[in-house]
């Protein structure tokens, strides 16, 4: 491919979001007037199954988490056809995974950041999975579906609220599914709490929070893997960057888009100050690194208010001294759970008001623990999750069902960081969510995750 058709991709590229942007678009915090005259339109993805097929897939990003779902791919034999990086050896040192499985060697297309083009052109994928920088995954997703795969994109989703209406008019409009991997919807503590929810244990649910605080400061300022592209998101926006790994569970448990739905946003950041002092007692004077300027606050506070009047909150953290958290918090009526370290409370359980522990409660253990749990400790990955979330995925394949986690989820979830940033550009105003369902949330079943049996 020469220059010149680097180009005109690119140019392709840009114009599809804009088109697929542009008819779901409207103004943050204004009403969405244009959602309800386009709804009778629409012809929703909501519950519609996966083709029925052992899928072949390919992997767009074989960098580290990469690498690491393909562990867990090839762990769940999964057929992998073809593999994707900007870097040879990145691909290369995948396709020896691959082979080393007993599997063909996988096509390998590493001529440049667009040739992943062609990739998704072939008549031998159905399925792809992306694992690329975060800018990358609405045109990859969108490119994918396009062409008739469905795809299944990396945290945090999109990045920006016209990517959100892109992804789901293309699937929309295409049939293909677009799914957010969101691995900690398949932890442990988070499936068993979910269906203890859905079991009424906890009554009516009132509140939640949600987290990402991690301690990334090294891997921010590293010369290789995500601190090639990662720190510097935080020289363009300051909001909560990274919401979907405590939003999505917490969502989860509420029912969101499936009869509640996220409707309004506030959100706040402490001043930025972390990131200057790693780089004051890291680099050496001359770094070309002295001349950037960081302006995502240390910690992003968003409060996010559902159509049924419950409450999330949501934090960002990732540039100060921290324990890793998610904090994975609901309460209801009845009792709470709150993470990190594991820990439950109901109403009545100790006249001392101590927290409880969540190993009395195994009989809500989810099947897909019950059946994969050993394989899926074994494997890594996040203590297990990643594994449980792909061979979840792909049995929704295999069997010919609707995917957990759909385009809808995706886009209400990434929303969350543009969002954000807005809110905090207006002094902390509320700003409002678009419905990415179209008012079809109202009617929705639940999660299948909280009930397969």
């Amino acid at each position: 491919m020469s220059s010149g058709d680097l180009l005109s991709a690119a140019d392709v590229t840009r114009r599809r979001l804009m088109q697929l942007g542009a008819a779901g678009a409207v103004s943050l915090g204004a009403p969405h007037l244009a959602q309800a005259a386009q709804a009778a339109a629409r012809r929703t993805m909501i519950d519609v199954p996966l083709q029925k097929r052992e899928p072949r897939l390919a992997l767009i990003g074989a960098g580290g988490r990469g690498t690491s779902l393909l562990g867990q791919l090839l762990a769940v034999n999964a057929q992998v056809a073809a593999l994707c990086d900007i870097v040879p050896a990145k691909a290369e040192h995948a396709a020896s995974l691959v082979a080393a499985a007993g599997q063909p060697k996988p096509a390998l297309f590493t001529e440049g950041p667009h040739h992943y083009e062609e990739l998704v052109k072939r008549n031998d994928v159905d399925l792809i999975l992306v694992a690329t920088p975060w800018d990358w995954h609405a045109p990859m997703a969108l490119a994918a579906m396009e062409h008739g795969k469905d795809v299944a994109i990396e945290v945090p989703g999109v990045t920006t609220i016209e990517q959100c209406w892109s992804i789901v008019h293309a699937s929309e409009q295409s049939r293909r599914h677009c799914i957010i991997l969101e691995n900690c919807c398949y932890g442990y503590n988070e499936t068993l709490i979910l269906r203890m929810i859905h079991a009424g244990m906890f009554g009516d649910l009132l509140y939640g929070e949600g987290a990402y605080i991690h301690d990334l400061r090294a891997e921010l300022f590293s010369n290789a893997g995500e601190g090639l592209w990662r720190r510097t998101q935080h020289t363009l926006r300051n909001g909560n960057l990274y919401p979907t790994h405590g939003l999505g569970p917490v969502a989860n448990y509420m029912g969101i888009q499936r009869g509640d739905r996220f409707v309004s946003l506030v959100s706040m950041s402490s001043p930025q100050r972390g990131l200057d002092l790693w780089r004051k007692d890291h680099l050496a004077p001359g770094d070309p690194r002295w001349s950037e300027r960081y302006i995502c606050g240390d910690m992003n506070t968003s409060l996010i208010k559902t159509a049924r009047g419950l409450t999330i909150t949501v934090k960002h953290a990732v540039s100060t001294p921290h324990p890793y958290d998610r904090i994975n918090l609901i309460a209801g009526t009845r009792g709470l759970f709150q993470d990190y370290p594991p820990r439950i409370y109901f109403d009545g359980m100790d006249k001392d008001e101590t927290f409880g522990s969540i190993d009395a409660y195994t009989q809500y253990q989810h099947p897909l623990w019950l059946r994969q749990g050993e394989l899926a400790r074994a494997s890594g990955g996040h203590g297990g999750m990643d594994l449980i979330m792909i061979y979840r995925l792909l049995q929704c394949v295999r069997e010919g069902l609707p995917p957990d986690l759909d385009v809808y989820d995706c886009a209400a979830w990434a929303s969350v960081a543009p969002l954000s940033v807005e809110s905090v550009r207006r002094g902390s105003a509320p700003v409002e969510f678009p419905d990415f369902t179209a008012g079809k949330w109202r009617q929705r079943p639940i999660s299948a995750i909280a009930t397969q049996s």
